[in-house]
C-alpha cells in the first residue's frame, strides 16, 4: 500500500500556519480542527516547517511568555517528508524509529498531505483485515 492511497481515502486537506502566526493563534488552529500538529507555510504550499502540541509544551518553560511568540520559535524546521509514492510499511517503521507523529507528504518542493501515524495504523490494520478475511475465503470454500 502507498501513501497516495492513504490520502486518496483521507483527502489531501492540509491544515498550515505562516511563520509568523502565534503561539496563541496556533493553539486555537489545533483546538479547531482537533490535530495534533500542522504544517508551518509562508505560502501554503512550501514547507517551512511543523509545529506540535509537543512543540509548544516542552517550550512552555524556556519562553515566557509563550503565547505571543510566533511559531517560527518553536517549530521544527528539519522535517522529515514522504512521497505519495513512498510504501506505508516503510513509513510507519521510519515514524517508530524516529517517533514521529506526523509526515508532510510532498511532490518536489509542494505539499500535496499530510499522514499521522494514526492514518498509517488505520491502514496497516484495513490490509491485515483484508488479509485475514480472504485467508478466511479460502479455507472455507
Amino acid at each position: 500500500m502507498k501513501i497516495s492511497d492513504i490520502l486518496h481515502h483521507k483527502g489531501g486537506d492540509i491544515v498550515t500556519v505562516t511563520p509568523e502566526t502565534t503561539v496563541r493563534e496556533l493553539v486555537t488552529v489545533l483546538a479547531e480542527h482537533n490535530i495534533g500538529a500542522v504544517v508551518v507555510s509562508a505560502d501554503g504550499e512550501r514547507l517551512d516547517g511543523i509545529v506540535s502540541e509537543r512543540d509548544i509544551v516542552r517550550n512552555l518553560v524556556t519562553l515566557e511568555p509563550l503565547s505571543g511568540r510566533p511559531v517560527s520559535d518553536i517549530m521544527t524546521a528539519d522535517v522529515h517528508t514522504c512521497r505519495p509514492e513512498a510504501e506505508v510499511d516503510s513509513l510507519r517503521t521510519q515514524m517508530t524509529e524516529r517517533r514521529i507523529r506526523h509526515v508532510p507528504v510532498t511532490d518536489g518542493e509542494r505539499l500535496v498531505g499530510i499522514v499521522s501515524i494514526g492514518d498509517v495504523v488505520k491502514s496497516s490494520i484495513g490490509q491485515l483485515q483484508f488479509e485475514r478475511d480472504q485467508l478466511s475465503n479460502y479455507l472455507n470454500q
